[in-house]
């Protein structure tokens, strides 16, 4: 029996990106978050230099990279962990999708994730029968509740949630006995003070959980601020006794890291300097489409870090993403994310910068015949 699966939808956009494609001058392809640029040499010399990886790799991370994981919460986030209070994954996408599962979660449960967010949270629940819901109050959700996500930048709405807000969430999953996520990978990707000089918090702040880490874990990714989507290259911190629950079903089913990319990671994680040229790369780029974008008549909610505006025209967001395409522009609709973006579009700024340009262009032609 086939498993009662969310749909996918991106085969919706096919239209709309064909359209796209037959503007003169090509698509400006605005609709995922794949980055675009060149992964960092020191990061591709770590990788090929450990190339030679003849046995099997630890699941658990080698102790290099889990120390190397612990640095940098210690350094970007001012969290003190222990080295069994980290683990390595492959991406984070396989981890949000499989936690319901490895947790124990199942039908009579409630899973709880972000009113606007990516589909993996729903999915990760379907795949156990728990119900899923949607909800960013903490007071509304129901003592059946098992696990929550949060997702702090969000994707796709870049909103940023802050110390009492994470604080408080907290509070309530622990009330409710409940496990709770938050789901991080945007942090380094800040454009609004403090954010545009600091990360953007992190649920294990002491600030947040006090003196424990009890219940409470955090997920980042590599994919964004090194431009590591195609290494798979993540993790998860925090407490330590769901860690270890969490790996030795990981060692069982064999989710091994492979031993280059965790090679790889360490020198990614103490290289800085990479991460801030990139983030100066989707600055110029986040600047130049926001000021096409309102300067066309769109509105841009939240977006305070993250790789995307979160526009809107005060339509249906199908009729925006029309509307672009006939501009050989193409984007999400909002209501790829939930309900909560039925008049939204999630605009990405991982495109070149000279796709970039033409998107501005474009729409600025936009304007100009409006205004004619």
């Amino acid at each position: 029996m086939a498993l009662d699966l969310p749909d996918f939808p991106w085969d919706q956009l096919v239209p709309f990106k064909q359209q796209a494609a037959a503007y003169e001058g090509g698509i400006v392809d605005l609709s995922v978050g794949s980055p675009v640029d060149p992964t960092p040499a020191v990061v591709r010399t770590a990788l090929a230099e450990a190339t030679d990886a003849h046995a099997y790799p630890q699941v658990a991370g080698t102790p290099a990279l889990r120390e190397a994981i612990a640095a940098w919460y210690g350094r970007r986030q001012g969290v003190t962990l222990a080295p069994d209070q980290v683990l390595p994954t492959i991406g984070s996408k396989e981890f949000i999708a499989g936690l319901a599962l490895w947790l124990g979660i199942g039908r009579g449960d409630t899973v709880v994730f972000p009113a606007a967010a990516y589909p993996t949270y729903e999915l990760g629940a379907a795949l156990v029968g728990a119900t899923a819901l949607a909800s960013d109050d903490p007071a509304a959700w129901p003592d059946s509740t098992k696990l929550v996500w949060l997702n702090s930048p969000g994707n796709p709405d870049g909103r940023v949630l802050s110390i009492e807000d994470l604080r408080v969430a907290v509070a309530r999953a622990r009330e409710l006995g409940a496990v709770i996520v938050g789901d991080e990978c945007y942090a380094e990707l800040g454009w609004v003070a403090p954010y545009d000089t600091t990360p953007t918090p992190t649920i294990l702040d002491p600030r947040v959980v006090g003196d424990s880490l009890d219940g409470v874990l955090s997920v980042y990714s590599l994919s964004k601020q090194s431009n590591l989507a195609g290494y798979r290259a993540a993790f998860v911190a925090g407490d330590g006794a769901i860690l270890a629950d969490v790996l030795a079903v990981r060692k069982h089913t064999g989710m091994m890291p492979p031993l280059p990319v965790q090679d790889a990671m360490i020198v990614a994680l103490a290289d800085e300097t990479h991460v801030q040229q990139q983030k100066a790369r989707y600055r110029a780029r986040r600047n130049m489409l926001r000021r096409a974008l309102e300067g066309a008549g769109f509105r841009i909610d939240h977006s305070e870090a993250g790789l995307y505006l979160w526009a809107t025209r005060g339509e249906p967001a199908l009729d925006t993403v029309a509307w672009l395409a006939e501009r050989g522009i193409l984007v999400a609709p909002g209501t790829f994310y939930g309900s909560a973006g039925a008049e939204h579009v999630r605009v990405a700024l991982t495109a070149t910068d000279e796709r970039i340009a033409a998107a501005a262009q474009r729409l600025a032609s936009a304007q100009r015949l409006a205004s004619a």
